[in-house]
């Protein structure tokens, strides 16, 4: 713990970086305790810190601290804080290990935010996940942005894109996702594409007061998965739900990725 805070001090006033310190510990204990409590090994859920409108500083504080992975919802700000952020830690995303901080951890960049088609072109080859892609047209302005970029590696590996379909699993006409009815069709388009790598679902249930009402919307979402992956023949190993106020209830339920931001950063600084 002490290194761990001499790192996060690199980046702020060791007040601050105690602080975010304890809250990240805080909810990694509430998700291994759930974990636990389900009978499911804690390894196997992923916590991503939801860095929306927080700076760049914070992030590389937590990253030093050992912090892997930091999800954004907008394009813009993300693609910036990643450039921030990188230029602070020397942990840009084509790091080597040598180059990250002592027991620091390269960034891993999720897309969280809705996705627009005339955005694919920037997210494509800069977040190890996107978890948002909701329509056909989406899948494939990524697809056709895969097709155009380099080949990877000295093999010359063509590259691809994990992603995750969002489903609008409380049919809310203000929220993004496709229809559950619609999933399999969708699901089916995007394996059709080449350069796309489907690896589950995520979803954004009502918002509650009480988690525990959630419930029912995270086992749907779990429901869909499996029937989806029998259907498909294919594991779809990730579940994408839960944040702050229900992470407990999402990783009982099956999650493999949370997302938490203001449990972790703090309340949420006005947007500039």
């Amino acid at each position: 713990m002490p290194h761990d805070i001499a790192a996060a001090s690199a980046f702020l006033p060791p007040a601050a970086a105690q602080a975010l310190l304890d809250r990240r510990a805080a909810v990694r204990a509430r998700v291994d305790g759930a974990a636990r409590a389900a009978g499911r090994d804690p390894a196997g859920v992923t916590l991503v810190a939801v860095s929306k409108y927080h700076p760049a500083a914070s992030v590389a504080a937590l990253a030093a601290a050992g912090q892997r992975d930091f999800g954004e919802n907008y394009v813009q700000e993300a693609l910036r804080k990643q450039a921030e952020v990188a230029d602070m830690t020397g942990m840009g995303p084509d790091a080597a290990p040598e180059m990250a901080m002592a027991g620091g951890a390269t960034p891993r960049w999720h897309f969280i935010g809705h996705l627009q088609s005339n955005k694919a072109k920037d997210v494509v080859g800069r977040f190890a996940l996107i978890h948002t892609v909701d329509s056909e047209s989406v899948a494939r302005k990524l697809d056709q942005r895969l097709a155009i970029l380099p080949a990877q590696g000295a093999g010359g590996v063509a590259p691809m894109q994990d992603i995750l379909l969002q489903v609008n699993i409380g049919d809310e006409e203000q929220k993004s996702g496709v229809d559950p009815d619609d999933l399999p069709a969708l699901a089916e388009a995007v394996l059709a594409l080449p350069r796309l790598r489907l690896l589950g679902l995520m979803c954004m249930p009502p918002i509650f007061d009480d988690g525990e009402a959630s419930r029912p919307y995270f086992a749907r979402l779990r429901e869909l998965r499996d029937a989806l992956s029998a259907r498909v023949g294919l594991p779809l190993p990730h579940l994408s739900m839960g944040m702050s106020h229900d992470v407990e209830v999402a990783v009982a339920e099956g999650a493999t990725i949370v997302r938490v931001g203001t449990d972790i950063f703090g309340p949420r600084p006005a947007r500039l």
